[in-house]
């Protein structure tokens, strides 16, 4: 008998979907939790389905490829009724409410009952897409109230309202959303590229307020220095003004002292004129007053008084 879809994925031991699949030197798969329970309540090691005997308890091999079938995929809805590792649903049944991987959606096709269930293709949360009321699958969407409607909710209150199917409703709902969201993305770009513009006046007024600040700090440095020189000038014009006007006054100084002088021997002349026309007697007796004073003259004076001594006697 050809091995079924459903075999292929379960432990001929457990009869159950393979959790934690292993492989046996001879090629068969088991849950490595069963085979190694199994063997440990046995004599012999030996495969279960061939029973190839092995002489030591044989290494088990990880089924990767048989663990990636099993593993359920982003997207895809897990079967209900697997433990442990969950098997990709196949089908959802309407009433059972439940979602049934091929190895657990058999009864439904073998048993008569089970068989008159409606199978649709695998939902996930498979009871918020059932109507309350009714407990039949939301398929329609009406137009009016903007809510998912059954079939039976369309002949009685939403008997008179335009309805689609969701699918149609979803399609027409997604344009609109992209639409939107290429409005928002094309306003988020503007807004993007004001804030760009914004950043570039300011880096740009930045840079100008630097370049500003550097002209005006030469500027100010070059002004320092034309006044720092125009201050040295001018401590040199008055150093020089100064030394020029005391050089005169030590001129004018020298010239009134030698003509202080001239003025003073001009006066001895005088005094002295005059005692040429003294007798002798009175120009010796006030000779002799003079003499003490004579320490006192100046060279100049003592040589004009000897030559007017020396001339009244002559």
């Amino acid at each position: 008998q050809k091995p079924s879809q459903s075999d292929n994925f379960s432990c001929s031991i457990c009869l159950d979907v393979f959790n934690r699949p292993v492989s046996t030197p001879c090629g068969h798969n088991f849950c490595r939790t069963c085979i190694t329970k199994y063997w440990d309540e046995q004599v012999k090691f030996k495969c279960p389905l061939c029973n190839m005997a092995f002489n030591t308890k044989p290494d088990l091999w990880v089924n990767t490829l048989l663990s990636e079938l099993l593993c359920v995929k982003p997207g895809e809805v897990p079967c209900d009724v697997c433990t442990g590792t969950q098997l990709k649903a196949m089908k959802s049944c309407l009433v059972c409410l439940i979602s049934y991987c091929q190895t657990h959606l058999e009864p439904h096709q073998r048993v008569a009952g089970l068989k008159k269930h409606r199978l649709v293709e695998p939902m996930d949360r498979l009871e918020d897409k059932m109507c309350k009321k009714h407990n039949q699958l939301l398929e329609l969407f009406c137009q009016t109230e903007q809510v998912c409607v059954c079939q039976f909710c369309t002949e009685g209150d939403h008997k008179s309202h335009p309805v689609v199917p969701i699918k149609e409703e979803y399609e027409v709902k997604m344009a609109q959303l992209g639409k939107i969201e290429a409005e928002v993305q094309k306003m988020i770009q503007e807004r993007l590229n004001n804030i760009q513009g914004i950043k570039d006046t300011v880096k740009h007024s930045q840079a100008d307020a630097d370049r500003e600040i550097a002209d005006g700090v030469h500027i100010l440095t070059a002004l320092k220095r034309c006044i720092e020189k125009c201050q040295d000038d001018l401590n040199q014009m008055v150093k020089e003004k100064l030394k020029h006007t005391e050089k005169q006054a030590e001129d004018l100084i020298k010239e009134l002292e030698q003509r202080s002088q001239l003025l003073h021997v001009k006066t001895h002349l005088s005094s002295l004129h005059s005692l040429i026309l003294v007798p002798p007697l009175s120009f010796l007796s006030l000779l002799l007053l003079l003499s003490p004073m004579s320490a006192l003259l100046s060279s100049s004076s003592r040589i004009v008084l000897s030559f007017v001594f020396h001339a009244h006697y002559i």
